[in-house]
């Protein structure tokens, strides 16, 4: 009984890896692959490292290089923004935890309204102050609404209220340290990991944010790498069978659509390895006292 269950629990872990890795794989082969063979050869195969630089090249050529302009509008929204929430939120956080202030609590309560509500939601809201301080179509029109991360507060908070005991705040005030001296040299060394927390959810959360750069920008070359990918797609012939690709000089195939959404992961990666270790840290860090 016990083994058919082992075989059981074995056979459904194995179905679920194969849904999640089988499209993965094709994925990652499928620049590898001409247009036509990526229909018709077998899914898993591998094509060519040649096929691989044309899909790169006829990918690059697309309006005079306007991919590699969307990868580096993206990393100059996603950290900007990113910069801010952490030189705001974790502070914002700090306050919350250890300060007693009139209005805490409301303060509290509306950051986590606002953490739990839609992002949609706040699309058209976001919209009309921008178009009232005439920020529209600007690259401060991504960058400080993406600058306002609540979740990031609210990781702030639980972090210094379940992790860091308030007798050590309390000692680094006797020696004679003021607030700001107590936060930058005890309270702020200890949050190593909640920051490589919040810099990594911030990050992605910035770099795959989609509906807001597409209201409020006009131009397609203030697209960041989200946006950019959409208008790959309707260049695509398999998607797009009008394709005059708005007016666009090359049209995408789907090799090329495939490595595009593949170098868009790459930054994701990047940032996800070097905090590997301060985000474990700081996903349990929180659950017991140091």
């Amino acid at each position: 009984m016990r083994l058919a269950a082992r075989g059981l629990r074995f056979v459904i872990l194995a179905g679920f890896a194969a849904f999640f890795v089988v499209p993965l794989a094709w994925l990652v082969l499928a620049p590898t692959k001409s247009d036509e063979a990526l229909v018709t050869a077998d899914p898993l195969a591998f094509g060519s490292f040649g096929r691989l630089a044309q899909a790169w090249r006829h990918l690059d050529a697309f309006s005079d290089h306007l991919y590699r302009l969307w990868i580096g509008n993206s990393l100059l929204y996603a950290v900007s923004a990113t910069a801010i929430v952490l030189v705001t939120g974790i502070p914002a956080g700090y306050g919350l935890a250890f300060g007693r202030f009139p209005g805490r609590r409301l303060v509290l309560t509306l950051t986590l309204v606002v953490m739990i509500m839609p992002a949609a939601a706040l699309v058209l809201p976001i919209f009309l102050e921008l178009n009232a301080v005439h920020l529209i179509g600007n690259a401060l029109s991504v960058i400080l609404p993406f600058a306002f991360y609540p979740f990031g507060v609210y990781l702030a908070y639980i972090y210094y209220t379940t992790a860091v005991p308030r007798e050590l705040l309390d000692a680094a005030r006797i020696d004679g340290c003021d607030e700001w001296s107590t936060f930058r040299h005890v309270a702020l060394p200890l949050a190593k990991p909640v920051v490589a927390l919040v810099l990594f959810f911030s990050f992605v959360a910035d770099w795959n944010n989609f509906f807001l750069p597409y209201a409020v920008l006009t131009d397609s070359a203030q697209y960041p790498i989200q946006v950019g990918l959409s208008d790959l797609l309707s260049s695509t012939p398999s998607f797009n069978p009008a394709v005059g690709g708005g007016g666009q000089q090359v049209n995408i195939f789907r090799p090329e659509l495939a490595l595009a959404t593949l170098l868009a992961v790459i930054p994701v990666a990047v940032v996800f390895m070097l905090s590997q270790r301060a985000l474990v840290r700081g996903l349990v860090g929180g659950g017991v006292k140091e």
